[in-house]
């Protein structure tokens, strides 16, 4: 059986990680680079690094942060922000990620899904799509979560995953930073949709709600922040809590 990853996730704004609720009020929670490396010291599977404020700003994801990470980090790690052509993705690989992911520049021109897979293949490329409840509809965000597209959430995933992309990061707008658990059966429909990887994100409140959207939801892997940068659970307990669930994990 496949493990389940455990991913950190770190929102960065001018160097720092920060966090919010439902993507509003952001607070610093420290070095983007230095919690990195105690994630990975303390057994994350993968890191996501993303540049929030990048698309809104109109900047690039800052390459030499990228270059600090890769040199401090031995575990895989994904950066979004800010990327919208193959030039773009390119200097993230240059500069040491592992994989980029694409939200915005993706529902503005979904071919950039599949010039940046044929480029560099599926597994570099995660399409991160950031969704909320409006009138009984999932709708896809942009911009960080400021901007309202016309896509849906499944219909969309499965235009990413027929584009060639090798993993979904979806995280629920609606639960992100509230720590009200991840909504179990959305992210089960989603998954039974898709034959690629899906990541949860958006909701985790406790070891409980992380083994649930594994198990439940059917998430290939748990994204979370809050519990992490507010030192609520360590990794290494959360992974042998999940063991002892039955769920398998690296330890």
């Amino acid at each position: 059986m496949v493990a389940k990853r455990i991913i950190p996730c770190l929102d960065v704004k001018d160097g720092k990680t920060v966090k919010g609720i439902n993507f509003q009020n952001l607070k610093e929670v420290g070095d983007a680079v230095d919690l990195g490396a105690f994630y990975a010291a303390e057994g994350a599977d993968e890191l996501v690094y993303l540049d929030i404020s990048a698309t809104r700003e109109g900047r690039k994801t800052f390459t030499g942060l990228v270059r600090s990470i890769a040199e401090r980090i031995d575990i895989p790690f994904t950066v979004g922000g800010g990327i919208s052509s193959l030039e773009d993705a390119a200097k993230m690989l240059e500069a040491g990620a592992d994989k980029v992911t694409v939200n915005s520049a993706a529902v503005r021109n979904p071919d950039l899904i599949g010039e940046i897979a044929n480029h560099f293949g599926s597994q570099f490329i995660v399409v991160a799509i950031d969704a909320k409840l409006m009138d009984g509809k999932r709708i896809v965000f942009t911009s960080g979560g400021t901007i309202p597209s016309e896509k849906e959430l499944f219909s969309w995933a499965l235009e990413a995953q027929e584009r060639g992309a090798g993993e979904i990061l979806f995280t629920s707008m609606d639960h992100d930073g509230t720590k009200s658990g991840y909504p179990c059966d959305l992210f089960s429909r989603l998954c039974g949709s898709l034959s690629i990887p899906v990541v949860a994100s958006g909701g985790a409140g406790s070891m409980g709600d992380i083994a649930e959207v594994l198990t439940k939801g059917q998430a290939d892997a748990a994204l979370a922040a809050s519990l992490f940068h507010y030192g609520e659970i360590s990794i290494k307990d959360l992974k042998e809590y999940l063991r002892d669930k039955g769920i398998p994990v690296r330890l």
